[in-house]
């Protein structure tokens, strides 16, 4: 008989081969989405969807922007810390020198007379810590030199200090600078994805989303400007009427981070600008304006207060009265007029 063949054999296991390959391939288009229905892109957010999205990202930046102001507030300090100190070392300098020309017209008639006094030889130095080594100079100078050399070692000394001082504060704005840089990123980013996000909607569907958004607040700023009094009869003093009416004024004007006016604001920078046209100064932050004056409760409020929002306390409008506030609301909307309960309540300060 002859040798037995098994084609089957080898058939079925090519076979088994090719519906491998197939099986694989067939996974791979679906991993990849070419084979249709297997592949699915994630879905177009919704108009609201990304209203919310905007939302949450403002309200992240305006905590970044009162940081951003905070440390600002504190650079700017700083800064003038410093340029005091510097000033202040001049001063002093300048009566070195003088004291310096003094003690040099004593050196010369010395020099003339055949030598020159130890304790002005130390006195002269261009070296101010070789100077003030010299522990003993004053016992070794005459009479005549001791006032005029201690005027020169006290100098010396008060430089010294201002000095330190100013090293400090440089160290202190270095700092400040870099803490500063950080917010404008983290506010810079947040906005620009926010830009990014509204830009995928129509004009329409930015226009019936939210409260602040484009014409249609611009159209409520300038309602509101045409109904408000410029001057509350209900505000407990001047100086809330005048910060109303300055708010009143500014209806209209563009929302800009880091901004007190005159023409642009934050939230915070609207209330401080208010304020400041009252003759009041205020903080800069959120922050530090909820303690600038005396608490009340939302049923006592009068115009002039400040009111605050979000248990961060990261938005400050000012009230106007029947259950409405000014405030500057974020990039999308200007200074515009705005119910209390738009966002959630977190206290109140009336400025005293």
């Amino acid at each position: 008989m002859g040798a037995h063949r098994r084609p089957r054999q080898r058939v079925t296991g090519g076979g088994r081969v090719r519906r491998a390959a197939t099986i694989a391939l067939a996974g791979a288009a679906a991993a990849t989405g070419l084979i249709g229905g297997t592949g699915h892109a994630d879905p177009e957010p919704t108009p609201a969807q990304v209203r919310a999205k905007v939302d949450k990202l403002y309200r992240e930046a305006e905590i970044a922007t009162e940081k951003y102001n905070g440390a600002k507030e504190k650079a700017d300090a700083a800064e003038q810390r410093l340029e005091k100190l510097r000033d202040e070392a001049a001063r002093k300098e300048s009566r070195l020198n003088s004291a310096r020309e003094a003690l040099g017209s004593v050196a010369a008639a010395q020099y003339r007379s055949g030598g020159l006094d130890p304790a002005l030889q130390l006195a002269l130095s261009a070296d101010p810590d070789a100077y003030l080594e010299g522990a003993a100079f004053v016992e070794r100078a005459g009479s005549r030199q001791t006032a005029a050399v201690g005027r020169v070692r006290e100098e010396l000394r008060e430089i010294e200090q201002l000095r330190g001082a100013a090293r400090v504060e440089v160290a202190s704005l270095t700092s400040r600078r870099a803490e500063l840089k950080r917010h404008r990123e983290t506010v810079t980013g947040k906005l620009e994805t926010a830009r990014r996000l509204l830009s995928r909607l129509t004009t329409e569907e930015r226009a019936g989303l939210g409260h602040g958004t484009g014409d249609r607040a611009s159209r409520s700023s300038a309602a509101d400007r045409g109904t408000l009094s410029a001057s509350p009869a209900q505000a407990p003093d001047s100086r809330a009427a005048a910060a109303v009416a300055y708010a009143h004024q500014k209806l209209g004007s563009p929302y800009v981070w880091g901004a007190t006016g005159p023409d642009a604001f934050d939230c915070s920078g609207l209330i401080q600008a208010a304020y400041r046209a009252a003759g009041v100064s205020l903080p800069r932050t959120t922050y530090a304006q909820i303690d600038a004056g005396r608490r009340v409760s939302r049923s006592e409020l009068r115009p002039g207060d400040l009111v605050f929002f979000y248990s961060g306390i990261s938005h400050v409008g000012i009230y106007i009265g029947d259950g409405r506030m000014i405030h500057a609301p974020n990039p999308s909307a200007p200074v515009r007029v705005a119910p209390l309960d738009e966002m959630p309540f977190a206290g109140a300060t009336r400025v005293v």
